[in-house]
Parts: structure tokens; C-alpha cells; sequence
């Protein structure tokens, strides 16, 4: 039965993906809501029938009082059918009807729509650009990831747990009254209008004071998390206080704005409980009243009291329910400032898988400064023929990494154009164009999963003989055989920690190339490649590097000389342009730039103050 009615949703099922979602939060509640369509109209059914039973048993219950002024026996002969019925009734159907509410908001709605909710995020963030990422802290988007879809279910769960059922109640109770006395039904409209003016009192401003908490949440996720991620450097500089004193400022904004957002909740309790004081008095006393003019029966008595007491506990639980909906609103809109961003880096709607030949790449005047006045690239324009080595240098700044980042189309560029086998790669897929595209960092950070993982990242389906063929090329295969984690696992089994701290620089590098020799791309990008291995490594690990290259088109931005002192051309480049080019040779004939470089470099190393030669 459980497993009937959680599998009437798929949350993982197929939908219209969109670059740019709705922006406001109606529209992207009710965007996500669609496949839920039909089980909301059956839950909204199932709350109605249960209102509308809990007002009956109220009703029943006046019913009872007045058939109990007679005799007996007679009572019984006369109604002991009714009472068996109704006994049957409240024993039997009542909990069935019970239960199939509670399994459509309980094992239907909660579990599927947040988790629809957070795959569909996780899918829709995943698809921004790497600049997107930079732009914000890792913690604080994985926070709103993480509480948007409970927020977004609950909010949900609310509107048929409290806000259709208190609705169908309140609409019933008023029946009730009326049919027994019209004027009972005044004190309960009087009231209503009271309760409604504290809803929307309180309404109005739970929802901004719980968007500020859950902002302010957020970036306390976002500092931690930031602090959790760069421990190395906190423990190295000894800024443990400092980490404390940022947490600390996003802390008590935190406690800030929940203790406003709690203000709230006091003056609604008090104001709450008075109204409900007057509800109990007027109505009830209106009933005794009537009562003692001979106008209503003892039973009418007993169901005003019974409705009123209902209505009483039921009311501070509905304001709870309100003002959690609008709460768990303020988290999703909070939320909605990461996952309703629209996706800026998008393929082309015609756009077609790259179709590699020979790998020539041609770069057209190139210009990207990231928006801003200087940085980057500035005119650009450079082929590199199939299978060419070309080595690139210059200072920090000079746009090296823009060059990158630019040709794996991390960023589109601002004006000229990339061409790979003469297609623009903004006119290509961007998966078949980072597919065509092998690429070793200097920052060689893993995934917090095994070796075996790490290294089939670059290639899924490889075999286990590719993938030890590869770990061997890389100098790797040795040492992978003897890790061990905390958990026991060995070898290729073992986890390497969050990006990879549990080996050491060289490990880690060294695990990339591996990944990056099974993936055995056309296209080859080394970046310092080789800047976290020693010396004998280093020396081990060339050939391997040479042997990569070989029938590839390859980029390398080294500081250290020596690595790409033998490739086909060298490339200088300094303040986003290209200042020279040439072989090594004739570089240092040449006496510019790239000849300072090399007599100033300190073991193999570029001077980032160096000069060009005079």
C-alpha cells in the first residue's frame, strides 16, 4: 500500500527544462507543481471529506445530547440503529477516509515534491557556467539546494493539511451554527473578520522576516563552509580567531533576524488567545441565552460549546499552519535567488556535436576582459595547426587562463570567435566540445570519492586494463597500491577526502594525468602540469607527458621554462596580447621578453617581475 502511493510521482521523470525559470514565486511553485496536478485535486477532495466528517461528528454529538432526554428504552429502540451506524461509521470508514488523506500528503506529496524540487535544482544549477560558480560561495548554493525543497513540501503539505481543511471547517461550522440558530453564526463571522485582519497582519510579515532569517542562514552556511574548505590555510596562518570573527558577524545577524521573525509569532500568540477568549464567550454565552429564552435545545447548547472548544485549539494551530506557509515562502523565495537564475551559457538551438577531424584550432581576434575595462584578452588571433605543440607563457595576468577557460568555453567571448576544424565552438555542444578536450591543472583537485572513481572520471566506461595502462603511464599505479583510508578500503578502492587532500600534491597529480591519459582526448591543455611533483618525478613523469602529446594539438602554459622549452612554437604573451612567438631558439635570439624570462628565471621559473629586455 505504502509503496502504491509513493510511486503515484515520479520525481526523476522526464520535463521541459528551461534556461531562464520562472522568477516569481507563484509561477515557480506552480511550475514545479505540475506533475502533482491530479493529486492535488484528490488531496484538496480528501481535505474537504475530512472537515466536513470532523463538523458532522460535531453536529452528531448536539444530536445525542437531545434524543437523551427521553426514555431509555425508548431511545434505543428508536435510534439504536443510527447509533450502531454511527459507531460503524466513526470505527470503520472514518479511519480508511483518514488514512487515504494522510497517505497522499504524508507518502504521495512530501517525499516526492522536494526531492522533485531538489533534483530538478541540482540539474538546473549544475548546467550554469564556471564563472557562475565563482561568483558565489560553494556553501551558500549547496545550503539553498539543500532547504528549498523541504520549505517548498511543507509549504505545500500546509495548503491541504491546515489551509483547505480550515477553510472547509470554518465554512462548515457556520452551516452548523446557522442551522440551528441563525444568530449563533454572527459572533463567528464577527470573529472571523478579527481573525482574518491578525492572518493578514502576520502574514505580511513572517513572509519578509523569514526570507531575511533564511538569507542570513545561508551566509552563515557560506562562511563556515568557506572556513571547512581552505582548514589548510586557517591552521598555516594561524587565523583561527579571524575565521571566529567572520562566522561570528553572520551568526548574530542570524540570531537578528530570528528574533524579529519571532516577534512576530508573540504578538500573534497574544492577540490570538484574546480573540479566541471572545469567540468562546460570545458564542456559547449567546447559546445559554437562547437556551434560557426556551429558543434552542440542550443539544444546541452542548454543539456551539463543542464547535467553539474546536475552534479554539484549532485556531492557534491554523495561524501556526499560515504563518509556516508563508515562512516556508520566504525560505523558497530565498532560495529562488540561486535556482531561478537563468542559465546565460547555453547551446546554440541549432547547435550540432563538434565533428574533430585534425584538431587545427583558430582563434580570431579574441577579446574577453570578464566586463570590466582591462584583464583578460585584447585582439587576439592565433592558429595552431593539427597536432602542433605550442607553449604559452607570461607573468600572472597576462590572459594565459582566460585563453583556457575561453577555448573550453567556460566563458563566451565578448567579440571574435574560436574555431575547431572550422566550427565555432558556440555553435557546438559544449559536452561534445569538453569531450574533444583533455585537460591536467595545476590546481589538481579530486572528487571526494575512490581512486578507481577519480581516474574513470575521465573515461566511465574504460576497462580495468585501460585503467591500470593508464595509472601506470602516469607513475601512478605504485603508490595507488598502497593507500589505505580510514575505512579499510585499499588500492584503487581507497577515498581520497574532499579534493583529494588525503594524498599529497604529487599524488594528486599524478592521479589527474592518469585521468586525463585514459580519457585520451585530441586536444590537449597542460596547465603546470607538472608544478606539484618533485624533481625525480618530474624527470620520471616527462616521457609520460611527450607520450601524450604525440598526434595531439596541445596547449601548455608552464612558468617553468624548461617544460616547454622543445615544443613546435612558443607563444609570449603579456597584458592580454600576444607580444612574440618562435621557437625557443629564436626567442632567445631575439632578446625580448621571452629571453628575460629565461636569464632571470630562478630554477626554471619565470621572475613574475622580470622586464623585457632592453
Amino acid at each position: 500500500m505504502f509503496r502504491y502511493f509513493e510511486n503515484l510521482v515520479d520525481p526523476y521523470g522526464p520535463y521541459d527544462e528551461k534556461d531562464t525559470p520562472p522568477t516569481r514565486l507563484l509561477p515557480f511553485m506552480l511550475d514545479y507543481a505540475k506533475p502533482f496536478k491530479r493529486i492535488f485535486v484528490y488531496a484538496t477532495i480528501m481535505s474537504v471529506v475530512v472537515a466536513a466528517i470532523e463538523i458532522g461528528l460535531i453536529w452528531v454529538m448536539g444530536w445525542v445530547v437531545d434524543i437523551l432526554a427521553g426514555d431509555p428504552a425508548e431511545v434505543w429502540e428508536t435510534y439504536g440503529g443510527w447509533l450502531i451506524a454511527i459507531a460503524v461509521f466513526i470505527l470503520l470508514i472514518r479511519p480508511g477516509l483518514q488514512a487515504l488523506d494522510v497517505l497522499l500528503l504524508n507518502n504521495t506529496i512530501l517525499p516526492n515534491f522536494g526531492t522533485l524540487i531538489r533534483w530538478r535544482a541540482h540539474k538546473h544549477v549544475l548546467r550554469q557556467s564556471v564563472g557562475w560558480f565563482e561568483n558565489d560561495f560553494a556553501g551558500r548554493i549547496a545550503n539553498r539546494i539543500m532547504q528549498t525543497p523541504p520549505a517548498a513540501g511543507e509549504a505545500v503539505f500546509q495548503v491541504f493539511d491546515a489551509i483547505t481543511f480550515s477553510i472547509a471547517y470554518v465554512i462548515g461550522a457556520l452551516v452548523l451554527l446557522g442551522q440551528a440558530d441563525a444568530r449563533l453564526a454572527i459572533p463567528l463571522i464577527g470573529w472571523l473578520f478579527l481573525y482574518g485582519a491578525l492572518v493578514v497582519w502576520t502574514v505580511k510579515r513572517v513572509g519578509p522576516a523569514s526570507q531575511a532569517a533564511s538569507d542570513a542562514r545561508s551566509e552563515v552556511t557560506g562562511r563556515v563552509v568557506d572556513s571547512y574548505t581552505n582548514i589548510h590555510s586557517v591552521k598555516m596562518f594561524a587565523h583561527h580567531k579571524t575565521e571566529l570573527d567572520y562566522a561570528r558577524d553572520a551568526i548574530e545577524k542570524t540570531r537578528q533576524t530570528f528574533q524579529r521573525e519571532m516577534r512576530i509569532f508573540t504578538i500573534m500568540d497574544v492577540v490570538l488567545v484574546t480573540l479566541n477568549g471572545l469567540l468562546i464567550v460570545a458564542v456559547v454565552g449567546w447559546a445559554f441565552w437562547l437556551w434560557m429564552q426556551g429558543q434552542a435545545s440542550v443539544g444546541v447548547v452542548a454543539a456551539a460549546t463543542a464547535l467553539t472548544l474546536r475552534l479554539n485549539a484549532m485556531t492557534g494551530w491554523i495561524m501556526w499552519a499560515l504563518t509556516s506557509f508563508f515562512r516556508q515562502l520566504g525560505v523558497v523565495a530565498e532560495g529562488m535567488q540561486t535556482i531561478a537564475q537563468p542559465i546565460t551559457l547555453v547551446d546554440d538551438p541549432d547547435a550540432q556535436p563538434l565533428q574533430l577531424a585534425k584538431g587545427k584550432i583558430e582563434i580570431q581576434s579574441l577579446t574577453h576582459h570578464y566586463g570590466r575595462d582591462s584583464g583578460g584578452l585584447d585582439q587576439i588571433s592565433l592558429t595552431i595547426q593539427p597536432g602542433e605543440k605550442v607553449g604559452l607563457i607570461g607573468r600572472s595576468g597576462a590572459g594565459k587562463s582566460t585563453l583556457v577557460k575561453l577555448l573550453l568555453r567556460f566563458y563566451d567571448p565578448e567579440s571574435g570567435r574560436i574555431l575547431i576544424d572550422g566550427q565555432d565552438i558556440t555553435k557546438v555542444t559544449q559536452d561534445s566540445l569538453r569531450m574533444a578536450i583533455g585537460m591536467v591543472q595545476q590546481d589538481s583537485s579530486l572528487l571526494h570519492r575512490s581512486v578507481r572513481d577519480n581516474i574513470l572520471y575521465g573515461r566511465p566506461d574504460a576497462t580495468e586494463a585501460d585503467l591500470v595502462a593508464a595509472t601506470e603511464q602516469a607513475q601512478a599505479d605504485a603508490f595507488i597500491r598502497t593507500l589505505q583510508d580510514l575505512q579499510g578500503r585499499t588500492g584503487y578502492e581507497a577515498q581520497v577526502g574532499e579534493r583529494g587532500v588525503k594524498l599529497s600534491g604529487g599524488q594528486r597529480q599524478r592521479v589527474t594525468l592518469a585521468r586525463v591519459i585514459l580519457k585520451n582526448a585530441p586536444i590537449l591543455l597542460l596547465d603546470e602540469a607538472t608544478s606539484a611533483l618533485d624533481s625525480e618525478v618530474e624527470a620520471a613523469i616527462q616521457d609520460t607527458l611527450y607520450g601524450m602529446m604525440e598526434g595531439k594539438t596541445v596547449i601548455a602554459i608552464a612558468h617553468r621554462l624548461s617544460t616547454i622549452a622543445h615544443m613546435d612554437r612558443i607563444l609570449v604573451m603579456d597584458e592580454g596580447r600576444i607580444v612574440e612567438e618562435g621557437t625557443h631558439d629564436a626567442l632567445l635570439a631575439l632578446g625580448g621578453l621571452y629571453a628575460g624570462f629565461w636569464a632571470r628565471q630562478s630554477g626554471g621559473f619565470i621572475d613574475p617581475d622580470t622586464k623585457a629586455a632592453e
